[in-house]
Parts: C-alpha cells; sequence; structure tokens
C-alpha cells in the first residue's frame, strides 16, 4: 500500500466527512481532494517526477498537509524540515537532499533567503510577494480533476525526515511507503483508535510523531484540527468545540495544557485516548494526566524516527515511565554498554541489569539507511539491530524501562548511576518543578551526579534537597547528588528533548556539598 492509494480510498469511502479544519475553515475529504489535485497539476507542471524532493519549512497549517498528498499523488519525497532550525542547519538540510522545490512561509523566510545553495531550487511562498511563486499562483493554476499520478511502490521513498539530534548536523531518514504505512496502522491499534476519531494536530509534520497523526486520520476518515502555532489556550478551545476524542503529544505539551489556569473551564469529555512520545515523562505528570484528563486508554510510546515503534505501555496507572513491550512488528534486546559482546545475538541481560537498548532492523517500520550518511548508517545498524544509544532495563514482568542515554550514564567511584532514577526522586519534593541530573568531571570520584533545578519555590536550598534525598527510601547514598544548579528553565529541542550541553552554560548559582 502507498500513501496517495490510502488517501484516494479514503476519499472514495467517505468523500462527505470532514477531513481537516482550521481557522474555522472546515474542508471534507472531497474538498481537500480538490486542492490537492490542484497543487499536484501545477508541481508536475513546474517538473516534480517520481523521487524528486520536495522541501517543506512550513508550520501545521492547511497548505502544508496539501502539499503532502500533492507529493505523494506525484511519486516524489515530501521532505520537511524544522523551520526553527539555524540558518546554518537549514541551509545543510536543504544543500544535503537537494530539493527541486522549497515551500516556506515568512517565518521561515530569512532560512530560505540566507541559504547559499549548491543547486538552487524553484523557491514557492505562502506570501505573494516572495519567492518564485506563490502557493495561491500553483492552486489557481491547477485541475481539480487531475488524475496524471505516478504508480508507487511499496518500496518507494514516500517521506524523509530530518532528525533533530543535539549534536552534529541532523541526519537525513528515508522512509519508504511500507515503513510509513505499516507504522501508521501499527499506531492506529497501539492508540486504539477507531473511524471517524479526531485529533488535535499538535505534533509538527517535520516529525515523525506529526506524520503519524495526519495519516491515521486519513485512514480512519478521521478530523484532523489544524492550529499553525500551538497555544495553550486554543489547543484547549480546540479540543472543547470539535469535540476532539484523541490527542498524541510532548509530555511538555501536556504539562503546559494541565497547569494553565482555566483549564477548568473548558468541556474535554469528548477526549478518550491520550499518548505521549519524544521525551519521558514524570510519574507526577502521568498522575497528573489520569487525574485532570481521565482518559479511557493512556499510552507511553517509545520510538524513533528511524523505526517507528520501539516499545509501548498503556498500564501507566500501575507503571508510570514504563516503556512496555515490543510494538506489533517489533523485536527488541538489551546489550551490555561496554561493547564487548553488542554484536552477539545470545547476549543475555538479566532482569534489573542496566544495557543499552537495540531493535532489530529488519522490521517493516524500520529504515534502510541515512540520506548520504553510510558511516553514521554503519554506526548505527550493526548486524541487523539498530543501536538506540538508549539505556534501559527490563522489570520483573519483562517490561522496559529507559533510564537514560548511553553517553548520560553517571560513572561515580565505579558505580553506574542512572539519571532518570534521581529525577523521580528529586520530582517528588514539593518544592521542584522540573529537574535534570547529569554526571560532572570530579577528581577524586570520576563523576559526581549533578542536579539541575528548577524551583516551584524561591526558598529551595541545596541543603534542603540534600536532606531530602537522605531520606528517601528509593534512592541509595551513593546516588545522591553531590551538587545543585539552580535554573530558570531547563532549555529543550522542538521535539522536547533537553539541550544537556545548553544547560550547563545556563546556569545561575550553584552549590556544592
Amino acid at each position: 500500500m502507498d500513501l496517495g492509494t490510502a488517501f484516494d480510498y479514503a476519499i472514495e469511502r467517505y468523500p462527505n466527512k470532514i477531513a481537516l479544519v482550521q481557522d474555522h475553515k472546515v474542508l471534507t475529504f472531497q474538498q481537500l481532494n480538490e486542492e490537492v489535485n490542484r497543487l499536484a497539476f501545477s508541481l508536475q507542471k513546474l517538473g516534480i517526477v517520481k523521487r524528486d524532493r520536495v522541501m517543506a519549512l512550513l508550520k501545521n497549517r492547511l497548505e502544508t498537509v496539501c502539499l503532502f498528498w500533492a507529493v505523494q499523488k506525484l511519486g516524489a519525497i515530501f521532505t520537511p524540515i524544522n523551520l526553527r532550525l539555524s540558518p546554518e542547519d537549514t541551509q545543510y538540510c536543504i544543500n544535503d537532499a537537494e530539493p527541486k522545490i522549497v515551500v516556506y512561509e515568512k517565518f521561515s523566510q530569512r532560512s530560505v533567503q540566507c541559504a547559499k545553495f549548491n543547486e538552487r531550487p524553484i523557491l514557492i511562498s505562502l506570501d505573494p510577494d516572495e519567492g518564485d511563486l506563490s502557493y495561491q499562483e500553483l492552486i489557481s493554476r491547477g485541475i481539480g480533476d487531475f488524475s496524471s499520478f505516478s504508480h508507487n511502490d511499496s518500496d518507494d521513498i514516500a517521506v524523509m525526515l530530518y532528525t533533530s539530534g543535539t549534536t552534529g548536523v541532523p541526519k537525513g531518514v528515508p522512509r519508504y511507503h511500507k515503513n510509513e504505512y505499516a507504522s501508521t496502522m501499527a499506531h492506529i491499534i497501539q492508540n486504539r483508535y477507531e473511524i471517524f476519531d479526531s485529533t488535535l494536530g499538535a505534533m509538527p509534520l517535520y516529525h515523525t510523531m506529526g506524520i503519524r497523526s495526519l495519516l491515521s486520520m486519513c485512514v480512519l476518515n478521521g478530523k484532523y484540527v489544524l492550529s499553525p502555532d500551538f497555544d495553550v489556550r486554543k489547543a484547549l478551545a480546540l479540543l472543547a468545540e470539535e469535540k476532539i476524542t484523541c490527542l498524541y503529544m510532548y509530555p511538555s505539551m501536556y504539562l503546559e495544557l494541565l497547569k494553565d489556569p482555566r483549564f477548568s473551564d473548558f468541556d474535554l469529555s469528548s477526549l478518550q485516548k491520550i499518548g505521549y512520545a519524544g521525551a519521558p515523562m514524570s510519574a507526577a505528570l502521568t498522575k497528573k494526566c489520569f487525574e485532570m484528563l481521565k482518559p479511557a486508554h493512556f499510552i507511553n510510546h517509545y520510538g524513533s524516527t528511524e523505526i517507528y515503534t520501539f516499545t509501548t505501555c498503556s498500564n501507566l496507572d500501575k507503571k508510570p515511565g514504563c516503556a512496555g513491550r515490543p510494538g506489533i512488528h517489533q523485536k527488541i534486546r538489551l546489550v551490555p554498554t561496554d561493547g564487548s559482546q553488542a554484536s552477539s545475538s545470545d547476549t543475555i541481560i538479566r532482569p534489573g541489569e542496566i544495557g543499552e537498548i537495540t531493535v532489530q532492523a529488519e522490521s517493516i517500520e524500520a529504515f534502510k539507511g541515512y540520506w548520504n550518511r553510510p558511516d553514521a548508517t554503519r554506526k548505527a545498524i550493526r548486524n541487523h539491530w539498530y543501536h538506540t544509544g538508549d539505556l534501559g532495563y527490563f522489570d520483573e514482568d519483562g517490561d522496559l524501562y529507559v533510564v537514560g542515554r548511553v553517553d548520560e550514564m553517571v560513572i561515580s567511584a565505579g558505580e553506574n548511576i542512572a539519571p532518570t532514577e534521581v529525577e523521580e526522586v528529586l520530582l517528588q519534593h514539593p518544592k521542584v518543578w522540573e529537574v535534570v541530573v547529569m554526571g560532572e568531571e570530579d577528581e577524586r570520584w570520576g563523576q559526581i551526579v549533578a542536579a539541575f533545578i528548577v524551583p516551584k519555590d524561591s526558598s529551595l536550598t541545596a541543603q534542603e534537597l540534600d536532606q531530602f534525598c537522605k531520606q528517601h527510601p528509593k534512592l541509595s547514598n551513593f546516588k545522591r547528588p553531590r551538587k545543585y544548579v539552580f535554573v530558570n528553565e531547563i532549555p529543550k529541542s522542538p521535539s522536547g528533548k533537553t539541550l544537556r550541553r545548553e544547560l550547563r552554560k545556563e546556569h545561575l548559582t550553584i552549590t556544592e556539598l
């Protein structure tokens, strides 16, 4: 199954069902298809053919959705990038992907204009006074019943996403039609979505989570509700007004949603299924989601751009923070972090022991390698296993817990300390809002545990936190922080991941014990 065909099937099934809502503009599947056809016709006239890259530097908006589907119908490769990337990283991605067309808007205009192209693409702007052509010109020149589409094989590339790594240049991740379709079906099953469900398009469409939300609603003839700029109050209003049934977001977005002082003013009784991915969710926030959103189904989805699903957990009421069991297309294992047996399929990591999480790279959800980066592919995929760089352990039930990154493990006096274990304890202190734990070099111990704290109360002291850790029954004494750094905020990437290098530079006050 290719994505263009999946879209056509949805139109044939229920042409008059609502497909998309944005700023009170409502499009049925048939109406959406007409705009997609006009755009596809004009893109074809501009020379877009199978396997061409069409790059989007756009927010989540109607134009982005139409561009996605038009590209699928032409057999080209939808290549969205984070429009908040620096001009330097934007230029790198454009020259790496070599798109024939770049579509951008006012927000990303500077990055496009500053870029020095190896080969200049055609520039399409949403603003009528910018670029070589405007988006509206393409629509006005198109044909609504255009049907001269390319036939796509399941092994053709449908999408190329760029990973938002915290170090180094972004890496292109080509995703085949079969990857995207299988991942979408897994997403529907894992989240227990049903026909005619609806969701808020909160996750950016340059991210695998955003693509999954869009495709799920297509397959189910569901309603996809967009707001180009994610605003908590507007999101609450849309959830209530559109009676949205499903929500899939970063943990940080749930945190902002639930702490809004007017949260109780909105009727969210239609919201039944919620899920999160992209970053860990604390036990405290998990509990708050249950209490305030009252979901019938709540899932933690653990995966990546490269392989959509690793594991999922849907009993978070009993096991908050748990990553759970492998997805329906998946097999995982833990390998030693010292590399001594990393290539052996017979390696045994006993329950409770920490190892690197690896995922079978032959899954139908898995990519085959990075774009133009054979070196990075060889490092990531070894002996048919994808090395995530994440650390985890299995509990006695066989459920997976993710405890950090291989390069984030704190080793103090020869003891391995998982940052998340210390973070979960500190988050239980009533005066702590957010916390990140890292290792800091120490002449005597090799490393000491350093905790970066965003306090709820300015009266919080390092001595108070140290006493709390000493008395906590779940934290061994050697794991307690020896340094506290009080900060105003925790810097994060667009996908909600902590930017640890930046955090070290931005501390305000340091107290060492």
